[in-house]
């Protein structure tokens, strides 16, 4: 089971929040995390690759930095079934280009600029990650 954390939570959501608001600010770009990764592989479509590059290795180096901060190891949840792995990566890979986003390009940008598309999108996974989980946790049992 996984615990109830608010003021974690809190700093997270105003972090993520904050990284999005800048991005826009900045560049003019949202902050969608599949679209950031996915441009830095040729052909490059413009200049932006050493700030895509920098925002992927923010991300790959928080874990490390509040590692650092607070002393505690992150604590990882991911299933250690790779075949399940493979699967979810695919299926979410495919999802994001299916759909035109991922959940911070749709759920934190998209919403925040009211977006119907983005509605649409945020709804319908969080809807599969609803039976996803059920799945999983009950009938799979993975």
């Amino acid at each position: 089971m996984t615990e109830f954390t608010p003021f974690a939570s809190l700093i997270g959501g105003m972090m993520i929040g904050l990284s999005a608001v800048l991005l826009m600010l900045l560049e003019g770009r949202i902050a969608g995390i599949s679209g950031i990764a996915g441009r830095l592989l040729p052909p490059y479509r413009d200049g932006a690759f050493l700030s895509r590059f920098g925002f992927v290795i923010g991300l790959v180096a928080a874990p490390f930095a509040m590692m650092a901060l607070t002393g505690d190891a992150v604590e990882q949840t991911v299933s250690s079934n790779i075949a399940l792995m493979v699967a979810a990566g695919l299926l979410v890979g495919f999802g994001t280009v299916w759909g035109s986003g991922c959940t911070s390009g749709h759920g934190v940008c998209g919403l925040s600029r009211l977006s119907a598309r983005s509605l649409a999108a945020t709804v319908v996974f969080m809807a599969t990650a609803i039976v996803t989980v059920f799945l999983v946790r009950h009938v799979i049992g993975a």
